[in-house]
């Protein structure tokens, strides 16, 4: 195959238009493979795995565009068309029935009654806008990432001072009054109101309280840092108090990561003061408190959903029952898996597009397994790794994470950078077991189970012709009313050979019992 590669210097295209043009190249005769990514490290390490790379290639910078092709013959000539793909994503996008509004300010004056803002822009401009937003009377989901601390502070400084939400930066969810945005699904009215540090964390649940028939009021996502110190959970407090007032809230769940110690006992003074019914999860962190009388401590997303459920009235079981049932049905499934591996298939592989999703596995895998996970989002820093390939250990990655998501969309949205590890992870001989995230809705992929299920199906017939079972374990977060539909979802990935589970927790107990019953075969 012959690799060809053109460097474009300082040129900026978003993301999204840059996947759409890399399909198009995809697409023409004889091109096996082709990426168009701006030039950070990971990405170049990626297009090295991936057989994309030259020399040229290594010396861009993370402002430079790589445009790179391989086909058997001819490969300049695909690249030559690059720009033509380019232009035409560009100009495709920005065509609409209506004339573009090219400001905050413009759109404020020509539809005063706009109360909400949605600011997906690049970081370095994304603070400038939702100030001028905020100023002109509108709540604010930033859902950019790359905001400094500093300017998300002053932010929610001033968005609490004009009694206004100010979601984010990095807020990929939210629900309010019926409608979704960023990644959004689709969710009934009900009486459960969310407040969340975690994006796919608030979908994860959300969903699963839609499954047992349980709707939500309102679901507010504050962004990952709210919970710190220096921000004091300024967004997660203006939320909880609004959410006590909401005479159709009648729960709130707070879900989060390990948040600062000061800041999560503010929270949940006010929390028990509102006198409302609360579930609150914080992934990972050791509250010292006993459940309240309106207090109610969930160690797992799945286990916060339960519990919220069995409190609104709903169908769940207690808790405790239902694990200890699901625990006995998975060491079933797990003990006929683990007949069809080798010897040498010992680790699990995580390849997460949900940030929170991947912390949650972790957290129950530090209960389950003996030995350490690592992870470029780890739970302790001690266990942080950036490159996964033939490692001899438990490694998970968060795709979403900032270092794959610069100069490339979202792997909710782009599903080649999964498909990519899907096939690298199932040819490795230590892995034991893939297991992963799909999540479906508003914003999301259209049909990610077409694509996924492909690379899924390929990535195990060809660890069979090396005569290996790989195991890959999925879990779909969405609903029934979602666009991409959720048992349609499942289904596909089950027909290209996936296990498919109800919740992620599910997905990585199983994952988890897989390996477990190996460690007496390890040297």
């Amino acid at each position: 195959m012959e690799v060809k590669v053109k460097v474009v210097k300082g040129q900026y295209h978003d993301s999204v238009s840059l996947m759409l043009a890399a399909r198009e190249m995809k697409k023409v005769d004889g091109v096996a493979d082709a990426a168009i990514v701006m030039g950070t490290e990971t990405n170049k390490k990626l297009l090295e795995q991936a057989g994309l790379m030259t020399t040229a290639a290594e010396k861009a910078s993370a402002d430079d565009l790589i445009i790179t092709v391989k086909r058997e013959k001819n490969a300049k000539e695909v690249l030559d068309l690059s720009d033509t793909f380019l232009t035409k994503k560009k100009t495709s996008r920005s065509q609409g029935t209506e004339e573009p509004v090219h400001s905050i300010r413009s759109m404020a004056k020509e539809h005063p009654d706009i109360n909400f803002a949605e600011i997906s822009v690049a970081g370095a401009y994304a603070a400038k806008e939702a100030r001028e937003a905020l100023a002109h009377g509108m709540h604010v989901l930033l859902f950019s990432d790359n905001v400094s601390l500093e300017d998300e502070i002053d932010l929610k400084r001033y968005a609490v001072s004009k009694g206004l939400l100010l979601m984010g930066p990095g807020a990929g969810t939210a629900f309010m009054n019926g409608v979704g945005m960023g990644f959004a699904n689709a969710l009934k009215k009900g009486p459960v109101g969310i407040v969340s540090a975690a994006g796919t964390g608030l979908q994860e649940v959300s969903t699963i309280l839609s499954a047992y028939g349980v709707g939500v009021s309102q679901a507010i996502g504050t962004g990952g840092r709210d919970l710190s110190q220096q921000v004091g959970g300024l967004m997660a407090n203006a939320s909880i108090e609004a959410l006590i007032d909401d005479v159709n809230t009648d729960i709130i769940i707070l879900i989060s990561k390990p948040a600062h110690e000061k800041v999560t006992q503010k929270l949940l003074a006010f929390l028990k003061r509102g006198k409302k019914e609360s579930v609150i999860c914080t992934l990972g962190a050791e509250i010292m408190i006993e459940n309240d009388a309106n207090l109610h401590f969930t160690a797992t997303l799945e286990a916060c959903a339960l519990t919220a459920v069995r409190l609104a009235g709903g169908t769940a079981r207690d808790y405790a029952a239902y694990l200890q049932e699901d625990l006995k049905k998975s060491e079933k499934e797990a003990k006929s898996i683990r007949a069809k591996l080798n010897a040498n298939q010992r680790y699990i592989r995580g390849l997460y597009s949900g940030g929170t999703l991947c912390y949650e596995a972790q957290v129950i895998w530090r209960e389950m397994l003996k030995e350490p996970v690592y992870s470029n989002a780890p739970l302790a820093k001690k266990n942080y790794i950036s490159d996964s390939r033939n490692t001899a250990c438990h490694i998970t990655l968060d795709l979403g994470e900032e270092e794959y998501t610069v100069g490339r969309p979202h792997p909710m949205i782009d599903n080649d950078l999964r498909m990519r590890y899907i096939e690298e992870t199932s040819k490795e001989a230590v892995t034991a077991v893939i297991v992963m995230d799909v999540v479906i809705g508003y914003g999301a992929h259209p049909d990610p189970a077409e694509e996924l299920g492909t690379a899924i199906h390929t990535a195990i017939q060809n660890a069979k012709e090396y005569g290996r079972y790989v195991p890959i374990v999925v879990c779909v977060t969405g609903t029934a009313d979602d666009p991409q539909g959720l048992e349609n979802t499942k289904k596909k990935l089950q027909n290209a050979g996936a296990i498919v589970c109800d919740t992620n927790a599910q997905a990585a107990r199983l994952a988890a019992m897989i390996v477990r019953g190996r460690q007496a075969v390890r040297k």
